[in-house]
């Protein structure tokens, strides 16, 4: 892989905007040192392009042009190639109100830097080897992280985890490529340097890789995206009281009048280590007020949206047509039944709900008013989402699950030429494409085109 580097020094504002104790200005390059020391007056008049690396100093940083003091500073010094860029790298350190920042890094914009592109720091992490392409996403996964379990999975494939995996892999199917290619210049000889039944095995045992790795693609996802559940149902079930027993707030306005939910309120809960982003509706009913018709209709479109659906039904009152014509919007989606104030006398029972759906769905009994129940159905959202424990997951990234997905084709399609017998030349290209494919996910095969969309996503500063 070959990728034009620009050779640019770059800068940008590492820190948040806002205010803050610190405010960070990051630069990086063959020029950081050189426009470092232009601004930079050290308390103890120290050229900072003759200090150590991994070193911290404190001084004055002055305007280029007319000289007076910008800001009180902490300088921090990183030399090449020991550094998050393997550049040369200035890490300015003033205090972080939204001027002063500003003001620190025009003045190095000003002294020779160019300003960083979303990402271009990590970007040229990965183009001079200081990380692979799985690595250097997971920089991202870390700032957006929404919880415990998504950091940690984050921090794991920084460290190499499904790295790690995926070049034991590929260097195993370049070491069969090597010999099939080698059977295939000696076949005039009548050498046969591999048989069919060796490259099937190394090809199977290749496959069970993929497959090991691609079980908990799902689960990654799940974790390191989120997941959007609805609470639906007909007026006045306790959708709004289940959504502030979620968040553990008065979130919804709960009265006993129907209709009282006129649009959708969402949120963000941590359910287990599973983001998870609840929505509630309005109750789903035919209604002559223009107002609440706009709410049930919006949550008809978010319905359709959702990942999964909570069907809230109060079993202290008779079924009504109300609750069949919700059921056909969500007949198609994933959903827990949900059956409210058991506490009261029961006028619809758990089979009669149950026969209105041909599948087995999952169905809990709960009342939100005297708190029964609700611990087993949070324990059931995860274990319905959730197939496999954390532990074991290594790809989150719809990118790399789609790499390995063509992989484990290629790989198919070479087990299935193998079995027929065919010429090895088959199998060659196939363990090419399969090679191609995995280079993908650690960015050994790329191009800037990718690059750039994986890039573009990330924070200026970083």
């Amino acid at each position: 892989m070959y990728l034009a580097q620009d050779e640019d020094t770059i800068a940008a504002i590492s820190t948040p905007p806002g205010e803050g104790g610190i405010g960070i200005v990051r630069i990086s390059g063959k020029d950081a040192l050189n426009i470092a020391q232009t601004l930079f007056v050290g308390s103890r008049r120290q050229d900072l392009r003759s200090v150590p690396g991994y070193s911290l100093h404190h001084g004055l940083l002055l305007d280029p042009d007319s000289h007076s003091v910008l800001d009180e500073c902490l300088v921090s010094v990183m030399r090449a190639p020991h550094s998050y860029t393997r550049e040369d790298v200035i890490e300015v350190n003033c205090h972080g109100g939204r001027l002063s920042v500003r003001h620190v890094l025009e003045a190095v914009l000003r002294c020779g830097a160019r300003l960083a592109t979303a990402g271009e720091f990590t970007k040229r992490a990965f183009l001079n080897g200081r990380l692979d392409l799985a690595q250097a996403e997971s920089v991202i996964d870390i700032i957006q992280a929404k919880t415990d379990a998504g950091l940690q999975l984050a921090v794991q494939q920084l460290h190499g985890k499904l790295s790690t995996r995926v070049e034991l892999l590929r260097q195993t199917l370049q070491q069969l490529l090597a010999l099939v290619e080698a059977s295939i210049d000696f076949s005039d000889e009548d050498i046969e340097l591999i048989s069919h039944d060796r490259i099937s095995s190394e090809l199977q045992s290749a496959l069970a890789a993929i497959t090991e790795l691609l079980a908990g693609a799902q689960e990654g996802k799940i974790v390191r995206d989120g997941l959007s559940i609805a609470i639906v149902g007909k007026p006045n079930v306790g959708k709004s009281s289940l959504l502030n027993v979620f968040l553990e707030e008065e979130r919804a306005i709960v009265t006993p009048v129907p209709g009282t939910t006129r649009d959708t309120i969402e949120d963000y809960i941590n359910l287990h280590g599973v983001p998870i982003r609840l929505i509630d509706t309005a109750g789903i009913r035919k209604t002559d007020d223009h107002v609440e018709r706009l709410g049930v209709e919006r949550s008809r479109r978010l319905i359709e949206q959702a990942d999964m659906i909570l069907c809230l039904f109060d079993t202290s009152v008779p079924w009504t047509e109300e609750d069949d014509a919700f059921l056909d919007m969500i007949r198609k989606k994933a959903k827990i039944l949900v059956l409210n104030k058991i506490d009261l006398p029961a006028q619809v029972s758990v089979h009669d709900v149950l026969s209105h759906f041909s599948e087995t769905v999952p169905v809990f009994q709960i009342s939100i008013s005297e708190q029964l129940g609700l611990d087993e159905l949070k324990q059931e959202i995860v274990d319905e989402v959730l197939d496999m424990p954390l532990e074991s997951v290594a790809v989150t990234n719809v990118r790399h699950k789609q790499a390995l997905t063509q992989t484990q084709k290629s790989l198919t399609h070479a087990e299935n030429s193998t079995s027929a017998g065919m010429s090895q030349e088959f199998i060659a290209l196939d363990l090419r494409d399969a090679l191609q494919h995995l280079g993908e996910i650690t960015g050994e095969t790329t191009t800037e085109d990718i690059l750039d969309r994986i890039f573009s996503t990330f924070c200026i500063g970083k």
